[in-house]
């Protein structure tokens, strides 16, 4: 893994900031430091996909890449995102219900066949059909959110291949994050 010090100022700088949020530098930015051209790339999907004002919520996409990674059998993004799911939606329980079985988790209707969809694309994107469409159609989602799901699936499963790819471990703080309610 690259030292923060070591990236380009541009890479540098958003690690100090996430750093000064976090209290700590995720290992993914460290370990895409090496190859600065494709982490700013990396970077600003991942913003672009994630942090989004509309269409699904922050909570919903933190879903998707829960279950396709526990589907994809990445431990770093299931840490990692399950910490941004326990904050994002305030429920410090859920990510690992979904991480352990999506389809028992207590979830909406609406985000079951999310996940549904998302996973099944994650696994067999050979599989996917028309009517796999429907239950989205019918939960109320529009084309613009189902590109969402699917844009989110296909950028995690990336992800999880380069997180596989490069032994990343997830940060022990993560584990800790959005566990215990926040003191108001």
């Amino acid at each position: 893994m690259t030292a923060v010090s070591d990236l380009p100022d541009d890479l540098r700088q958003r690690a100090e900031f996430v750093h000064s949020k976090l209290g700590f530098t995720p290992n993914v930015m460290l370990a895409l430091g090496h190859r600065p051209d494709e982490a700013r790339a990396f970077f600003a999907y991942h913003d672009a996909l994630m942090e989004a004002e509309e269409g699904l919520s922050k909570a919903e996409r933190e879903m998707i890449v829960v279950a396709t990674s526990a589907a994809n059998q990445c431990p770093y993004c299931i840490v990692a995102h399950g910490a941004i799911l326990r904050i994002r939606s305030g429920d410090p329980l859920l990510a690992d219900q979904i991480a352990a079985n999506w389809r028992t988790a207590p979830v909406s209707e609406r985000q079951l066949a999310m996940l549904r969809f998302a996973v099944k694309l994650a696994r067999t994107p050979e599989e996917i059909e028309e009517a796999d469409y429907q239950p989205l159609y019918q939960e109320g989602f529009t084309d613009d959110e189902i590109w969402e799901i699917g844009a989110i699936t296909a950028f995690f499963a990336m992800s999880n291949r380069l997180a596989h790819l490069g032994h990343m471990m997830a940060n022990p703080e993560f584990h800790m994050l959005g566990r215990m309610p926040r003191k108001r």
